[in-house]
């Protein structure tokens, strides 16, 4: 984890002091806004790998293991706290500590997914992963808009809720098209497409195309270099509103890729993208 967290509460019992734990599943939203008065002087954040999914009464008597990623940290009432966190530790829990007291609106836990590969082997074995979901540590690196919501919905988990669950452009003027580029959470071979326009009615794309190319070499967020060979997974193809849209890919295009670029024409809204393939070596 090599980020930020935005406000911290709870602590372990240890002292007199009260100093309460809360313990959350990182990504957790929990935010710091509206305690003016009652607000923590300082917090400290701590984290965990563990497997599986322990119950509350299992992490509530959890002391062992524990790594300090944020020491004890002053905060400010009514604010978003921002504190820098430095460390390559991978984590699934946390633990934020406050003192003495007081009270948190938020907790923002901000990283780099690093998905337990051997267990995702194990239990997804049997068919084809979704390479670039957000849980298999899929991240976008960049888009060419992004006014109405961020291409991050676009690999989150569960169906889209509304159309400020997805990604969505702003009508465009002029020439050209919007385009996102994802990094996939592993280098794979991409079977299947999912293009979901769920919600978006009359908003939707016309029409788009997926591209991908193979990097394995480059490190964490860096984007593809000019000198990056792209290659078409889907051709440009017709779209339909409020539609999840289903692709196979053609058996010459089923080649490793570790980058892959969704081109929306000209611009509009889309919910999901699901990248259906498997993991081969080299990323």
């Amino acid at each position: 984890m090599d980020g930020r967290v935005g406000d911290a509460p709870a602590p372990h019992p240890r002292s007199r002091l009260v100093h309460r734990p809360a313990r959350r599943a990182r990504g957790d939203p929990r935010r710091h806004r509206g305690h003016e008065s009652n607000h923590p002087e300082a917090c400290s954040l701590d984290a965990i790998a563990l497997s599986g999914v322990p119950a509350a009464k299992a992490l509530r008597e959890l002391q062992q293991g524990w790594a300090e990623i944020l020491p004890r940290s002053p905060l400010k009432g009514h604010a978003e706290n921002e504190l820098e966190v430095r460390t390559l530790l991978r984590a699934t829990h946390v633990r934020l500590n406050i003192y003495p007291d007081g009270g948190v609106a938020r907790l923002r836990v901000w990283g780099e997914p690093r998905p337990d590969w051997a267990r995702i082997g194990a239990t997804g074995g049997r068919g084809p992963l979704d390479l670039v979901a957000v849980r298999h540590g899929g991240v976008p690196l960049a888009a060419s808009d992004e006014f109405f919501s961020e291409p991050v919905n676009l690999i989150m988990p569960d169906r889209p809720a509304d159309m400020g669950d997805g990604w969505e452009t702003r009508r465009r003027r002029g020439p050209g098209h919007d385009w996102v580029v994802l990094r996939l959470g592993r280098r794979g071979v991409i079977e299947r497409i999912e293009i979901d326009t769920t919600h978006f009615k009359g908003n939707y794309p016309e029409s788009c195309s997926l591209e991908g190319c193979d990097a394995p070499g480059l490190p964490g967020a860096t984007f593809p270099g000019d000198d990056a060979r792209w290659r078409d997974l889907l051709p440009r193809t017709k779209l339909k509103g409020h539609t999840r849209h289903r692709f196979e890919v053609a058996g010459a295009a089923r080649v490793p890729v570790t980058h892959v670029r969704l081109n929306i024409f000209p611009d509009g809204g889309v919910a999901r993208l699901r990248l259906w393939g498997r993991v081969v070596e080299g990323m």
